[in-house]
C-alpha cells in the first residue's frame, strides 16, 4: 500500500524582497525631504513676517522721536537751532532743566541719533555744538536706529515752497534778548545788539531711502519752535 504524503505544496514565505525595501526607503526619503522643505518655507515666511513687523514697529518709534525732537526745537540764539550738512542734522531742543543738542546722521548705511548732555550755560552748548561736528558714531549717547539706509535728504519749507536744507534761507535781523536765557550765559551778544540769523523754516521734510523705496515724513514747526 502506498503511503500518502502529508506534505502539501510548498509556498513562499511571507515578506518583502530587497528591491521592495529599497523602493520603500527611497519613497520615505523623498516624502521626508518634501515635508522638510515645506516646513522650512513656513518657518522662513513666519520669521520674515515677524522681522517685517518688528522693523515697522521700530521705524514708527523712530519717527515718533524725530517728530518730538522737531516739536521741541528751541532757539537759544547762541548756535544754529537747526542745520543740515548733507550727512548730519543738528538741532537744539528743550529738555528738563535746560537744553540738549541732538544730532541725526546716516553713516555707512546706519541711521543714528546722538544726544548730548542737558546744559544750562551758553559756553557748554557752544562746546557741544563744536563737538557734534566731529562725531564718529561711536560716542556715548549714540543710538543705532536702523541699518540698510541707502541715503537720506532733508528739505525745508520756506514761503510755502520746499527747498534743499543746505540752500540758504531768509536772513533776518533778530535783537538780542535783554536778559540771558538759562541756556545763554556770558557768551550772549551784548544787550541791545542786533544779530543776523537765518530764519527757521515753516516745516521740515525727511526723505530716507531703504533700498530704492523712499520714506517721506513732513513735520510742521509750530510757534514754540521759534
Amino acid at each position: 500500500m502506498k503511503r500518502i504524503s502529508q506534505a502539501g505544496p510548498r509556498h513562499r514565505a511571507a515578506g518583502f524582497t530587497l528591491v521592495e525595501v529599497l523602493v520603500a526607503l527611497l519613497m520615505m526619503a523623498l516624502l521626508t525631504a518634501l515635508a522638510w522643505r515645506a516646513l522650512d518655507s513656513v518657518v522662513r515666511a513666519r520669521d520674515e513676517g515677524q522681522a517685517s513687523v518688528d522693523r515697522t514697529v521700530r521705524l514708527a518709534t523712530v519717527l515718533t522721536q524725530w517728530e518730538q525732537d522737531l516739536m521741541a526745537l528751541h532757539d537759544t540764539e547762541l548756535v544754529p537751532p537747526l542745520a543740515f550738512d548733507g550727512q548730519t542734522l543738528r538741532l537744539t531742543r528743550r529738555a528738563d532743566g535746560g537744553v540738549q543738542l541732538v544730532a541725526w546722521a546716516v553713516r555707512s548705511g546706519r541711521w543714528q541719533r546722538w544726544v548730548g548732555p542737558t546744559v544750562v550755560r551758553g559756553t557748554e552748548l557752544q562746546e557741544a555744538w563744536l563737538r557734534s561736528q566731529q562725531l564718529l558714531g561711536t560716542e556715548p549717547g549714540t543710538l543705532l536706529l536702523s541699518e540698510g539706509v541707502a541715503s537720506w535728504q532733508i528739505y525745508f519749507a520756506r514761503g510755502g515752497q520746499w527747498s534743499n536744507a543746505q540752500s540758504s534761507g531768509n536772513v533776518v535781523a533778530v535783537p538780542s534778548p535783554p536778559t540771558p536765557s538759562p541756556a545763554a550765559s556770558a557768551a550772549s551778544a551784548p544787550q541791545g545788539a542786533v544779530q543776523l540769523r537765518e530764519e527757521l523754516p515753516e516745516a521740515v521734510r525727511l526723505q530716507i531711502f531703504f533700498g530704492e523705496k523712499p520714506l517721506t515724513r513732513d513735520i510742521a514747526l509750530g510757534p514754540a519752535s521759534s
